[in-house]
């Protein structure tokens, strides 16, 4: 079952009930959020609006592009865990990869910086080991 954005009854200020006076409109229809986690590969691509569009997302993500800034240059690296994820401590708890997500690598921890879930891919940056 689909989410709808706009309540189209409502109530009035006096408390009373109004009926809608239309049904709802395809566009006025919203998609539950695709939250990507760990595992193997799997791709989900949706239909959007306009001509032949389409976005592709992840449901579950194997491997990561990880950018190293000391050494200038790109790697895919294995994801093996979510060690922290600020957006939304459910998220850490279930392993939720979104952006801002702190994920646990072959060669160290990295932050993700895309999006998973709406690009179907993920871009991290690999963070310094503070040693204080």
């Amino acid at each position: 079952m689909r989410k709808s954005i706009e309540n189209l009854a409502g109530r009035k200020l006096t408390g009373g009930r109004k009926v809608a006076m239309r049904g709802r409109r395809k566009y006025e229809i919203d998609r539950y959020p695709n939250e990507a986690v760990v595992g193997p590969t799997r791709i989900v691509t949706r239909r959007t609006r306009g001509n032949n569009n389409n976005k592709v997302a992840f449901k579950t993500a194997e491997f990561a592009n990880v950018v190293d800034h000391d050494n200038k240059n790109v790697t895919k690296s294995k994801i093996l865990r979510v060690t922290k994820n600020p957006a939304n401590r459910d998220y850490e708890r279930r392993g939720v990869i979104s952006r801002g997500a702190i994920i646990e690598i072959e060669n160290g921890s990295a932050r993700v910086v895309s999006r998973p879930g709406q690009d179907g891919v993920v871009n991290a940056i690999l963070l310094k080991a503070t040693t204080t």
